[in-house]
């Protein structure tokens, strides 16, 4: 992923989520529900959100966050399609500071975060910090896109192969090889 910062979370996936929590705090009404994007970034970030209400901001800005917002709720409606099928299995590639796991609505759900191991410790440090529990039906699986093979790390952690699956890749792919992100895409289609 994007050069991390001294606490294992990439620069882009913090940014990503105060954009998300940004949303949360500006934007009426929300396209995408994510009550946990203003705690999970921290009390000082929220605040600088907070400070930002009614205030004037720059286009792009908004054009930006909204395009975020819109790519998290059409995944989201698509898993509960999915959900509504019979899939039991979710995998979010590239999990970052990403809530759904903690506000799953899906009973017997299962998520798999899959993200750099430093970034899922920092996650997992900053979920505590904000009081989110880890629901049991959330798996982090540690993967490096680029020397490790998804598949192979999943099945570790107890994917069941046998079983359909929802995937969503909502970043990540930038900061990917060409070959790692096609040898990832590959395995993706064969969950």
């Amino acid at each position: 992923m994007g050069e991390a910062d001294s606490g294992g979370i990439g620069a882009t996936a913090l940014r990503v989520a105060v954009r998300r929590a940004a949303h949360q705090l500006l934007d009426n009404p929300p396209v995408l529900d994510d009550r946990l994007a203003v705690r999970i970034i921290g009390e000082a970030q929220a605040a600088k959100l907070r400070s930002r209400i009614g205030g004037k901001e720059r286009e792009w800005n908004r054009s930006l966050r909204a395009w975020m917002a819109a790519r998290g709720r059409y995944a989201e409606d698509r898993l509960a399609e999915a959900v509504g099928r019979g899939v039991r299995q979710y995998v979010i590639l590239g999990a970052g500071l990403d809530t759904f796991a903690y506000r799953n609505p899906h009973p017997g759900l299962r998520v798999w975060e899959v993200d750099l191991a430093g970034a899922q410790q920092a996650k997992q440090r900053m979920l505590h910090e904000a009081g989110i529990a880890i629901p049991a039906a959330v798996t982090f699986a540690a993967v490096d896109f680029e020397s490790e093979s998804l598949c192979a790390v999943l099945r570790r952690r107890g994917f069941d192969a046998s079983s359909p699956a929802f995937v969503s890749w909502l970043g990540v792919t930038p900061f990917l090889t060409d070959q790692a992100f096609r040898r990832t895409l590959a395995e993706v289609e064969t969950v």
